[in-house]
């Protein structure tokens, strides 16, 4: 066993003492060139909306510039994959929705490691999906789709954003703790899935809240129920799945903030720190709510919990339903 010489265990205690300051001064200086917020969707989306109200309240609050820059590609794999692959310095960060929690289970090869190559700094906001269907359907309760499915077995059909999405993977969890079997037709994107139900070319589909009130207040399609555990305050008449039939039943659409794996704590703090006091202020909270999304600022420990669990969640459903995306 080799022993350190004094001049050795100087200069060990010397680099240590630097890379402690730095960590330091690197917080404290924290932003100090623009800071770019991935989004990996395309522009328009609600994390896009999402993520461009964080960027103008973090600026505003840190005086420093938070930029959005949309990397949409491989249903959130292409922007997540940057920021994976991204220097660990606090200048380049991730906004990404549910299919974070979904792709691994889905892809057959993942450019990353969900879990290990990012550091969770907090989730953003909650919301949750509403099942409308077209109003020829003879459906007005969770309990009459299910009877009318078994009675139709694979007649049914209900539209997605895409394969792969979150309210695809609704419809499979729905029909794996229920037994019904339905069809799945995928669109690109949540517009013209809207277009196919009030047309008449699907059924039922998972859609926004927000996006579909208006239609059914209209009477251009018929609310059946939400996926969430709660109501939605705009259609109090509508019930959860849960409540009708299928307990246990909870689906929401969430997004979170991310920063690459390694990236220096004290950062991280900061980064969280003025993300849960932009997302507390009245005027951030009433801004979120309109646009359909609850703020939720949770600690990174909670919000890497709350992950893996809807990783594990969401593996099952695929499995259940032998799913795979190139």
């Amino acid at each position: 066993m080799t022993l350190l010489t004094p001049r050795l265990w100087a200069l060990l205690i010397t680099a240590a003492a630097v890379v402690l300051f730095s960590n330091g001064l690197g917080a404290q200086t924290w932003p100090a060139r623009p800071v770019r917020i991935i989004v990996p969707f395309a522009p328009g989306g609600g994390v896009d909306t999402v993520s461009r109200l964080l960027a103008q309240k973090l600026t505003e609050q840190t005086g420093g510039a938070f930029v959005v820059e949309n990397r949409a590609g491989g249903g959130g794999l292409v922007g997540a994959d940057l920021v994976a692959k991204a220097a660990p310095d606090g200048y380049t960060l991730l906004t990404s929705a549910p299919e974070f929690s979904i792709n691994p289970s889905v892809k057959k090869k993942m450019p990353f490691d969900a879990l290990k190559d990012f550091v969770f700094v907090s989730q953003l906001t909650s919301g949750q999906f509403l099942l409308a269907a077209h109003p020829s359907v003879p459906v007005k309760s969770v309990r009459e789709l299910i009877a009318l499915a078994k009675q139709r077995p694979d007649r049914l059909n209900y539209g997605s954003s895409g394969t792969g999405s979150i309210n695809h993977l609704a419809g499979e969890l729905l029909q794996s703790m229920t037994g019904i079997r339905w069809g799945h037709v995928p669109f690109k994107g949540s517009g013209p899935t809207l277009i196919g139900l009030m047309g008449g070319e699907i059924d039922f589909s998972f859609g926004s809240t927000t996006s579909l009130v208006d239609q059914v207040r209209a009477g251009r399609v018929r609310g059946v129920a939400v996926t969430g555990s709660q109501r939605y305050a705009e259609l109090p008449n509508v019930p959860t799945i849960a409540e009708s039939g299928v307990p246990g039943y909870n689906v929401t659409g969430w997004y979170g903030l991310y920063a690459p794996a390694a990236t220096p704590m004290e950062i991280v703090r900061k980064l969280h720190a003025e993300t849960t006091r932009g997302f507390n202020s009245p005027e951030m909270r009433e801004r979120l709510v309109k646009a359909g999304n609850d703020p939720v600022v949770s600690t990174p420990e909670a919000f890497d919990a709350f992950v893996r669990v809807e990783i594990a969640k969401w593996a099952k459903v695929v499995k259940d339903a032998r799913l795979t995306l190139e």
